[in-house]
Order: structure tokens, then sequence, then C-alpha cells
């Protein structure tokens, strides 16, 4: 993620109008239009878009704005599957349905306005995904499982998604993949003049476009929001 994120800012920055008003905007729209390939609507049906969104703020809302964002940089209608890692929770709490909850209606949103086909979760245990699937609309059909916490999935999570028709995946992604401090150190490494201490991540989305028939990673790449936090 670092690699991505400081090339794209380099090239993006030798390109861009030295006497842009850095200072004053809110936003910088950091794209190289090289390095996102397009998917052509006639391949459309042959492949399969997929996405996993690590929210680094507490905004649910910013789950609208990653799925429309990449939809519109990959130029497709929908996702056909999300996958969603909501900010991590503070020292001492455990994570519960209740901080779920506003997480995931707003992908049931997505779901129901056609923007996403299928939504799935990360490092669930047993209890924890029977309470959102119990109270869930649109229900979770894929739950991922770090195998840094467990070499043999958990019988009682196995026995429980086969009979629900979840699917278990694994993943080797840290706890954390972007923090704060990282995304600024970054950011003062690659844009002259850049007040970094000033810029907050808000998400991070991690795509990729796979050949259905084939099973072979067509593209993939990382998509990130930041927002400036000047006092």
């Amino acid at each position: 993620v670092r690699d991505c994120m400081q090339k794209t800012l380099t090239e993006w920055s030798s390109k861009i109008s030295q006497d842009q008003n850095q200072e004053t905007l809110e936003v910088l729209e950091c794209t190289v239009a090289q390095a996102i390939e397009k998917i052509n609507p006639e391949e459309r049906d042959e492949l399969k878009v997929s996405a996993k969104l690590f929210i680094v703020g507490s905004n649910s809302s910013s789950i609208r704005d990653a799925v429309d964002l990449a939809c519109s940089a990959l130029g497709v209608a929908q996702l056909d599957s999300v996958i969603i890692v909501p900010p991590p929770v503070e020292d001492g709490a455990n994570l519960s349905l209740e901080y779920l909850q506003p997480y995931w209606k707003e992908l049931e949103n997505l779901v129901q306005n056609k923007k996403i086909v299928a939504i799935g979760t990360s490092d669930l245990d047993k209890t924890l995904l029977e309470q959102l699937y119990l109270w869930a609309q649109v229900k979770p059909n894929s739950n991922q499982v770090n195998l840094a916490s467990c070499c043999v999935m958990p019988p009682d999570l196995t026995a429980f998604a086969k009979e629900c028709d979840i699917q278990l995946l694994t993943h080797n992604d840290p706890k954390e993949l972007l923090c704060e401090a990282s995304f600024q150190e970054v950011l003062q490494e690659s844009i002259q003049n850049v007040k970094a201490n000033e810029w907050i991540p808000l998400w991070l989305l991690r795509y990729s476009v796979i050949v259905k028939s084939r099973g072979i990673i067509k593209s993939k790449g990382y998509i990130i929001q930041a927002k400036r936090n000047a006092s």
C-alpha cells in the first residue's frame, strides 16, 4: 500500500501546476489515469469485480463514497462483492453488533440500490456472525478469517457458515492496513509544500478484477480518500 501511494503521489505532484494553492484545498484528487484500467462493457459479464473496504474514520457514509469512486474509476455500474472492515474499536472494547449495524445498514442500502451484488464481513467469530445474520435484512454471504489468528477454521464457525450458506475465506491482512502516521509520512515525502499533519485518511479500498472462467486476476489496485483537517 505504501509503495503504491508513494509512486502515485510522486507522479501526480510532478505533473500538477506549481501555482496551485494547496493550502486552500480540502480535498486533493490524486489520480494517474494510465494506472487504472477501465473495464470494457462488452467484457463485464466475464469479470468479477470485488473489493475489500477498510474504514479508517468512523463515518459510515464513507462506504457510499468508496463504492461510487470505485465504480467510476473502473467504469462499472456495480461491484460484485464488497467485504467491510469497520474502524478499530477503542482499546479495551469488544466488537459488537451495535458497532457494526450502521456500517451494515449502509451496505444494505447499496445492495438495494444495485450498486453492490453481495456483501461480506471480516474476522467475525461465530457468535457475532450469527447475531449479524439474524439481525440483517441483507445477509452476509462471506466472512474472512485471518490466517494469523487460527491455523484451522473454528468448528462452530464452520458449522454455522455451512448451515447458512456463508462462504468462509482466509486473509493475511494486518490489523491496521493504513494508519494515520504512515499516511502522513508518505504524503510528506511525496508532495512538496503540503502540510501532511493536517490530512487524515478516511478509508482505503482494495479492488480486484477477476476473469471468472479462468480464475485469474486481470487487474487490482487501491483507492484512498483523505480529508484535510486544518485548525
